[in-house]
């Protein structure tokens, strides 16, 4: 979607898409949407835009750098790449487009991001929906990962990415590099979560190759506000195999928040 308006944050330029709130629902707690370790505000796939119309709230979804039609990285990431996307990039994306009190909705990478920003100190969050959120790592995950290497530099992974990212190459290593990194194998943001006061809905798939039911559990275990569960039978994205189920437990949920 390289014709999306674009916003300066720390480190440049990301490409967004705002979708309006229903004039007689403004008052409602926006929604921003944080993508998936190789996805982008196209790779949604319009989730974003079918939540806000069913919900009748403000919904932003952006592209992280490296990520859709964003700018390319200034730099190589670190195992820290989703604190400091947390931490810098999402409170100056929420400053310069006035989204305040936001409910975060993330999926993979985008929902442990949303997890390390509800959990910050002075974190304004309304509420969060987090789907197939990773809070360590996993054995089975590293795996998912191998393989999406594979399909990467021997399949048709590469093709179908250049459908949607300015440079896939960037794309892709600056997401599996980090992951296979021997040193991000002490990623574990479970001692964070219980800074999270907000509700939360976490969704997770059972057959998900990127990780399991543990993740969400760590969630409910761990967090100090109320968190609902719903675990399905698919893969990692439950918003598109199991998308009727997803979003109407996602609506029922924002139906209760402020």
């Amino acid at each position: 979607m390289p014709d999306l308006p674009s916003v300066e944050v720390p480190g440049g330029r990301i490409e967004y898409d705002d979708v309006p709130a229903d004039t007689a629902r403004g008052d409602l707690a926006p929604l921003l949407f944080l993508h998936e370790g190789l996805g982008s505000v196209g790779l949604w796939r319009g989730f974003h835009q079918r939540i806000a119309t069913a919900t009748g709230r403000r919904a932003l979804a952006y592209s992280r750098f490296g990520h859709g039609y964003s700018d390319l990285p200034q730099e190589k990431r670190t195992p820290r790449f989703m604190h400091d996307e947390a931490a810098t990039v999402v409170p100056a994306l929420c400053s310069a487009l006035r989204v305040e009190r936001p409910v975060l909705v993330g999926h993979s990478d985008g929902a442990s991001i949303a997890l390390l920003r509800a959990a910050a100190a002075g974190s304004d969050a309304t509420g969060m929906v987090v789907l197939a959120p990773h809070a360590f790592v996993e054995d089975v995950g590293l795996v998912g990962v191998e393989q999406a290497r594979r399909a990467y530099t021997e399949g048709d992974l590469l093709t179908r990415m250049a459908r949607h990212h300015r440079d896939p190459d960037v794309t892709f290593w600056n997401w599996n590099d980090v992951w296979l990194d021997e040193a991000f194998r002490e990623w574990d943001i479970r001692p964070e979560l219980p800074a999270i006061t907000c509700p939360v809905l976490a969704i997770q798939g059972t057959a998900d190759p990127y990780g399991t039911v543990a993740h969400v559990e760590a969630v409910r275990d761990t967090a100090t506000g109320p968190v609902e569960l719903l675990v399905l039978d698919c893969g990692h994205a439950p918003h598109l195999e199991r998308p009727d189920v997803t979003q109407r437990a996602v609506t029922d949920f924002l139906h209760r928040i402020p």
